[in-house]
């Protein structure tokens, strides 16, 4: 493996972090900013998901079958960047919905492609290791990303967002053309074993028949359901208090520092330990952590409670993101359908996260942020229930393969 490749690969983590997400919590807090109401704020985000949903099954299958995955990776992120400035001039209706649909498309590709791109570069004996790095870099991106929109956001307002993501954009590009097409192996990148045909298109009902796959997709369903939606509330709920004492910018910016800060060294624990705990151990602990997450959120709308519940965040992403891409790498090896595998369960979270906002918005706006808070964390203990159960719907057998 080119070690030049590899160093590239860290920096397309690190400067596609912010620019995969697009605004990310500062879109609510742009758009409250121009009198949005919470539902319909909540409804754009879901709409964006949905959007993404079409786009991820395809992801997958085109992260498999590609030998061009440096120029859609660099297509993707540049039609983010152009989506997001269009909102940051025309906040009206119409267009926002059309960023949101372009943003949410164009995102689905992003995972795969970068997954693709590792596997193809390391191999399945590397594989783990070059994860966590790419977790870390990732996390380090949205955190210097999210200290640098904190300051911008104080001294020239949440306009200055915008100015920070396409300058990531541009280093993005620059970082993937630093990686060598001649070192991704096409093969190894689509988990082929040595005797399938490389040029076999990659077939839907080799995923969807697998029940370890469709388990974990279900699981990590309700997780991102409860999930997704505790942040952007978090910082709207700030947004939308009378005479707050910190700006909501800050507020959202301090969210993500603290989470991402969290993750960089969990991530590294994750990919250290993924032999020796499991992948399953670290995905069962990462579900735990959010209902307690949720908890302390409905609790009090005191802003340091912000502390904890970031926290948390950063734990369970920070094993998330090691645990489930390690875990379907195994249990679909030699079958040349790992990056279908991985937009399949990409899927299935993407369709709770893309709930998540238009559910938590409509029940805030109805009830309350703590009724929110509590309903979220109700979906996520059911989460952890069904994955603790798993080894009812399939056995033991088929997971031995992701130890």
């Amino acid at each position: 493996m080119s070690l030049r490749s590899l160093q590239a690969l860290c920096l397309v983590n690190f400067f596609m972090a912010d620019v995969r997400d697009g605004l990310g919590p500062f879109l609510g807090i742009f758009l409250t900013e121009h009198h949005w109401q919470t539902d319909s704020i909540g409804w754009m985000m879901t709409l964006g998901g949905l959007a993404g949903l079409l786009a991820t099954m395809p992801s997958g299958l085109v992260a498999d079958a590609s030998r061009h995955k440096r120029a859609i990776l660099i297509t993707c992120g540049l039609l983010i960047t152009a989506a997001t400035l269009l909102l940051w001039v025309f906040p009206t209706l119409y267009i926002v919905g059309f960023s949101q649909l372009v943003t949410g498309v164009s995102a689905a590709f992003i995972a795969p492609l970068l997954t693709g791109i590792t596997l193809g570069l390391t191999g399945s004996s590397g594989f783990n290791h070059q994860m966590g790095r790419n977790e870390a870099f990732n996390h380090g991106g949205n955190m210097s990303a999210a200290i640098l929109a904190g300051v911008l956001v104080l001294y020239f307002g949440t306009d200055a967002v915008f100015i920070l993501m396409t300058g990531m954009a541009i280093c993005a590009t620059m970082a993937v053309f630093a990686i060598r097409h001649d070192d991704i192996d096409n093969r190894v990148a689509r988990g082929l074993s040595g005797s399938a045909d490389p040029a076999a298109l990659p077939r839907l009902s080799v995923i969807i028949t697998h029940p370890a796959v469709i388990t974990i997709g279900v699981t990590l369903l309700l997780f991102h359901l409860a999930n997704a939606a505790l942040l952007p509330m978090l910082s709207m709920r700030v947004a939308s208090a009378p005479g707050g004492e910190i700006s909501a910018g800050v507020y959202a910016a301090a969210t993500v520092v603290i989470s991402q800060l969290v993750m960089i060294p969990v991530a590294l624990f994750a990919a250290a330990r993924a032999e020796k705990y499991g992948y399953p151990l670290l995905i069962a602990a990462a579900l735990i952590v959010l209902p307690l997450r949720a908890a302390l959120a409905c609790t009090s709308a005191d802003p340091l409670f912000m502390i904890p519940v970031q926290i948390m965040d950063g734990v369970a992403a920070g094993l998330l993101g090691v645990a489930v891409p390690g875990y379907i790498v195994k249990l679909l090896e030699g079958s040349g359908h790992t990056n279908a595998g991985q937009s399949f369960v990409m899927l299935l979270q993407g369709a709770g996260a893309a709930f998540s906002p238009g559910l938590a918005g409509t029940i805030a706006a109805k009830y309350s942020y703590s009724v929110a808070f509590a309903v979220l964390g109700a979906i996520a203990l059911l989460a952890l229930l069904i994955w603790s159960l798993r080894r009812f719907f399939y056995g033991t057998r088929e997971e031995r393969r992701s130890y």
